[in-house]
């Protein structure tokens, strides 16, 4: 009776090891694409060649542009941001939408390229550049309808990079504005101590090229950090308080300048909602919100659309899917547990920063490995992709993927209506 006993506990033990086994089975995620991309689809299969694309979707785009302003609360001017939209066409309509003029500019080829190409923007750079590259754009700009020394903000984040760029000025005999990065809680850069505020400011005080402008404090680890109890409170008020003591501080020294007149900066994609407009800051910069992507995608953005896509054309279907002969046994056992992984793509290009969003169950093969050639994605067996078809992947970032194509694909809900340049490569 015992042995029995043990005999059916053994059986009953494998019988529900093997329903726990099938239960984490994938189930069949293939499917066909929705009516938006299968309008998407059509439109590119006679808009030109062939090739991997980005398509933004323009009637998305505008709306996107739309809500953030009526989100962006009254006293706050928005800020375009260059790097996160880097096409002429993106930013004329991000500067359309929003009746402004001010952009942020990251590296000093798009500075170049934006300040001739609508000499009316006000620039402030994002990042501290090497007094060298400084000096590199502001030649570029001399003689131009662009006013450097009234339009351009130079960020500085240290004594020492306050110091260089007063050789700058000297040298050149160029006035140059200079706003300074605090650190508000980022921690990657900036002013922290007051006595390094001090000291910088007292470096401006005493050239009289050189003219103080403004802060800039990037908050985007507000809502980046883990979601522990009263983490995300604690890491915004250090960063209201950090900004008020700097602006206090610099009040102090300086004399009482007027809060209109100096560029007061924060926030960016994720955070410019946590702004009221009852603070320090006078702006908030914006960029990626506009086009969505998908590390984008976050509670404080579900009103936002997703509108920039990667789409590429099926190069080959294979309707197995095989590893190289020696190790063809893994693929046999892997579409035996996982029904996505039956059929395998070849794709046009690949390897980018971006997950497919459609057909639904495509998907890279975590076997087969990445290439930027011929990427390999899977399905299941009853995906509907053929020879030729277009695969859609969704960027995770704006500012890197934008630039990795040539001219935009415009969507217009029918049709590619029109091809917007971007700007050359850059970091």
């Amino acid at each position: 009776m015992a042995q029995l006993k043990r005999r059916h506990f053994v059986a009953s033990a494998a019988a529900l090891g093997l329903g726990a086994a099938v239960a984490l089975r994938p189930g069949d995620r293939g499917g066909a694409h929705d009516a938006y991309f299968s309008a998407l689809q059509r439109a590119l299969h006679t808009s030109g060649p062939a090739l991997p694309t980005l398509v933004v979707d323009q009637q998305r785009l505008l709306a996107n542009l739309d809500s953030i302003a009526k989100t962006t609360q009254s006293g706050l001017a928005l800020r375009v941001v260059v790097k996160s939209l880097p096409s002429l066409n993106l930013i004329e309509h991000a500067l359309k939408a929003w009746r402004t003029e001010k952009v942020m500019t990251f590296n000093a080829p798009q500075l170049v390229a934006l300040a001739q190409a609508r000499p009316s923007v006000q620039a402030l750079l994002g990042k501290p550049l090497p007094v060298s590259t400084a000096q590199w754009a502001l030649t570029q700009l001399a003689g131009t309808p662009f006013n450097a020394p009234r339009q351009v903000e130079w960020l500085i984040d240290t004594p020492a990079r306050a110091a260089q760029y007063r050789e700058l000025a000297r040298a050149s005999g160029v006035p140059l504005r200079l706003n300074v990065e605090l650190d508000v809680g980022l921690h990657r850069g900036g002013i922290e101590r007051d006595a390094d505020l001090t000291a910088l400011i007292k470096i401006i005080q005493g050239e009289p090229l050189l003219s103080w402008s403004g802060f800039m404090g990037y908050d985007p680890h507000i809502v980046a950090i883990p979601d522990l109890p009263g983490a995300r409170e604690q890491a915004a008020s250090h960063a209201r308080a950090a900004y008020a003591r700097h602006f206090a501080n610099a009040q102090t020294l300086l004399g009482n300048k007027a809060r209109e007149t100096l560029t007061l900066n924060t926030a960016g994609s994720l955070t410019y909602h946590l702004h009221d407009g009852k603070q320090v800051p006078n702006e908030v910069s914006v960029g990626s919100a506009a086009v969505k992507p998908l590390d984008f995608e976050r509670p404080s953005t579900q009103a936002l659309m997703a509108a920039a896509f990667i789409a590429t054309p099926v190069l080959k279907t294979m309707e197995t899917f095989r590893l190289p002969v020696g190790v063809e046994w893994i693929s046999r056992a892997s579409v035996a547990w996982d029904p996505n992984q039956a059929r395998a793509l070849a794709i046009h290009g690949g390897h980018w920063l971006a997950d497919p969003v459609s057909p639904p169950g495509v998907a890279p093969s975590g076997l087969y490995g990445a290439s930027s050639n011929q990427q390999v994605l899977v399905s299941s067996a009853g995906s509907a992709l053929k020879t030729d078809d277009w695969v859609f992947l969704r960027p995770r970032q704006s500012e890197a993927v934008l630039l990795q194509f040539g001219d935009i694909a415009v969507f217009d809900g029918q049709r590619i209506s029109e091809r917007w340049p971007v700007f050359a490569a850059s970091a």
